[in-house]
Order: structure tokens, then C-alpha cells, then sequence
């Protein structure tokens, strides 16, 4: 029987998000129509859209849907970005990095991954107002940035500040105080192809996608509703956090000496533990525990299939053991006995290949 250790590539399906997105396939309709089939989806939409606002304590009107979390951080980097100098943090996903371009300026981190505080007043002060492009919790190492810190320098500063939520959303409350936020359904127990942008009140932007006037006018095309109420019935479903963090702190203790978690002294994510095993390069350690029925991930799911080096541990000032780092995310299902069976294959894993170096 397999474990599946890699919740931050993609959360398991919840029940309830099945549910919701059969029964949208079912009911048909489309939302923009005005006979009674496209009124019904737009009612199941709007609700979709309560749904979100509320679990985000956002209003409907400033939730965005979109495709998934890259469009919806790259709706926020190119509206919000125009005119601004961008600064995106060091560790930041790939996507946000893309969407931001080879222009923008990188806000470094401590050891712990968190972002330099000291280093981003200076850069606010250096020009004319900017935006800030910062993730709420890291995908690599499940490390939290002190939102409200950054918020208030941002503020201080006239810049505006966009966080990437994708990997926060419905494991922790979001932290306040961004001008925007994104959010994935897929990331949460909800299907692939729907995420949201939530906008500060009163905070509009154009579109990046240009179509028939949906989305108010602010992403064009129709929206995918089964893929839309199914990231609404996964937001509805409780969090596991107080029983994964238990987990997670269990597969940390047993680790033993060798091993080292990055971020550790920083605050986490209560499924997510970054595992260096030090002259254990990252590939070679997912292969092993993947042959063991452990299934684990090195770096952003989006860059699979290219382990290597990771650019956040090395941002974090770990050197060669960038490369020697795996992610253990706990998926909202993961079984009580997941903190023995993981360990048990990661010291087999451990002693035979630390044999073969030998």
C-alpha cells in the first residue's frame, strides 16, 4: 500500500469536491446565458463565489475566478505591476517568478527562509512606489512569512502587496493585510482548473485574459464551473491542521541526527517538513522512497521531471545541500500511521545508501 507524502504538488480529491463537481457537470448550463439553465449555474457560481469570500472574509464582488493559482498570480503581477517597480522574494514558485520577468528585483531571505525584513524596507525606499510579490507560506519548505511586517512597510511606502496564497489557503488562515491574494482549488481538495484572485476593496485591475465581459469584466472566458464549485465545497470542509502538524512533528523526531529540516526554526505549515540528507542527492532519495511505495517530491511540482539544486535552499544559504533536500507534504487523508510507515521506509533508505557510499 502506497503512502502519498506530496500534498503540495496536489491534495487528494476531498469527497465533497467530487460531489459539487458532479453535480455542476449534471445540471448543464452555461452562466452567461439568460434562459433558465445559464440562471441556475450563475446562481451555483454566485454561491461559489459567497462561499470563497466568506471562508476569506473578502466581499464576492472582489473575488476573481480563474484557471488555476499561475493565472491568478499573474493577473495580480501584470494589473497591479503596471507602473510599479516589482520585488519578489528570493524563495518565491516559479510561476510568480515568471510572471514578474527578468526585470524584477529579488527581496533576499534569512537562513530560516524568511523574508529579510531589514533588506526590503531598503529597496521599498530606493524609487518610486512598488509592488511586492511575497508567498504566505513557502511550497519547498512550508515556511511563513510575517505578513503583517511586510504589510506595514508596504504600506509606509505607498506599495501595493500581492500574496501568493496557494499553498496557505485551507491549511491556515490567511494572514491580512495584502492588496491581493491567490489561491488554487486543487491545492486544497478541490479538482484542477479553477483558483481564485481575492482583491482589497476597492482595488480593481484589467484584464490579462481578454473575452466576453465575465468575471466583471476582469477575465475573460467562461468560467469553469464544476472545476469552481468543487474548489467552494473543499473550502467548506475542515481543516486538518492540529492532527498533521502532530504527524509531521513525529516524522521529525524520528529522523535522527543526520538528517536536517530547513526552516526549522522558522513558523510552518503543519503538513510540510523539508528532509536534507546531507551527500544524498534529492533525486536519488525520491526514486528510493518511490520504489518503497512513499511518494515524496525535491522542489515545485511545476518543475518536476528536472530534479536539481533547489533555488529556495540555496536562497536560504544551505550551499551544496540545495541539492540534497526533499519535500514531505501530508495530504489532508494521510492515514494516523503515516509518521511510522514514512520512517520506516526513509531509514531503510538511509542505511542502504549510506552503505553504498561507503
Amino acid at each position: 500500500m502506497t503512502l502519498y507524502c506530496d500534498a503540495n504538488a496536489t491534495e487528494p480529491l476531498r469527497p465533497a469536491a467530487r460531489a459539487a463537481v458532479i453535480a455542476a457537470l449534471d445540471m448543464g448550463g452555461n452562466p452567461s446565458a439568460v434562459h433558465g439553465a445559464g440562471r441556475a449555474a450563475r446562481r451555483r457560481l454566485e454561491e461559489a463565489r459567497e462561499a470563497v469570500a466568506r471562508r476569506f472574509g473578502a466581499r464576492p464582488g472582489d473575488v476573481v475566478f480563474t484557471g488555476g493559482g499561475t493565472e491568478a498570480n499573474a493577473l495580480a503581477i501584470h494589473g497591479l505591476g503596471r507602473g510599479r517597480r516589482v520585488l519578489v522574494g528570493a524563495t518565491e514558485h516559479p510561476a510568480v517568478l515568471a510572471a514578474a520577468g527578468p526585470g524584477a528585483t529579488s527581496i533576499p531571505v534569512l537562513e530560516d527562509g524568511q523574508v529579510d525584513l531589514a533588506a526590503l524596507e531598503g529597496l521599498l525606499a530606493e524609487g518610486p512606489p512598488a509592488l511586492v510579490c511575497l508567498m504566505a507560506a513557502n511550497n519547498e519548505t512550508g515556511v511563513l512569512h510575517p505578513v503583517a511586517a511586510v504589510a506595514a512597510l508596504c504600506q509606509a511606502h505607498g506599495a501595493l502587496l500581492h500574496m501568493d496564497a496557494v499553498q496557505a489557503a485551507g491549511r491556515i488562515p490567511l494572514p491580512q493585510g495584502a492588496d491581493s491574494w491567490a489561491i488554487s482549488g486543487h491545492k486544497l481538495g478541490g479538482p484542477p482548473g479553477a483558483g481564485a484572485l481575492l482583491l482589497r476593496p476597492g482595488l480593481d485591475l484589467p484584464a490579462l485574459i481578454a473575452g466576453g465581459g465575465q468575471e466583471r469584466g476582469r477575465r475573460g472566458g467562461t468560467e469553469p464551473l464544476p472545476a469552481i464549485a468543487g474548489l467552494a465545497a473543499a473550502l467548506a470542509e475542515p481543516d486538518e491542521a492540529g492532527r498533521l502538524a502532530a504527524l509531521r512533528d513525529r516524522i521529525e523526531a524520528g529522523l535522527g541526527g543526520e538528517a536536517i529540516i530547513a526552516g526549522a526554526g522558522a513558523p510552518r505549515l503543519p503538513n510540510t517538513s523539508c528532509i536534507i540528507l546531507p551527500g544524498v542527492p534529492a533525486e536519488t532519495q525520491v526514486i528510493a522512497l518511490d520504489l518503497a511505495g512513499v511518494r515524496v517530491s525535491a522542489g515545485a511540482a511545476c518543475s518536476s521531471g528536472k530534479v536539481a539544486r533547489s533555488p529556495v535552499l540555496a536562497a536560504m544559504g544551505l550551499g551544496p545541500l540545495a541539492g540534497c533536500g526533499i519535500r514531505v507534504s501530508l495530504p489532508w487523508n494521510a492515514p494516523e500511521d503515516a509518521a511510522e510507515r514514512f520512517l520506516e521506509a526513509w531509514s531503510a533508505m538511509r542505511r542502504r545508501l549510506s552503505k553504498s557510499a561507503a
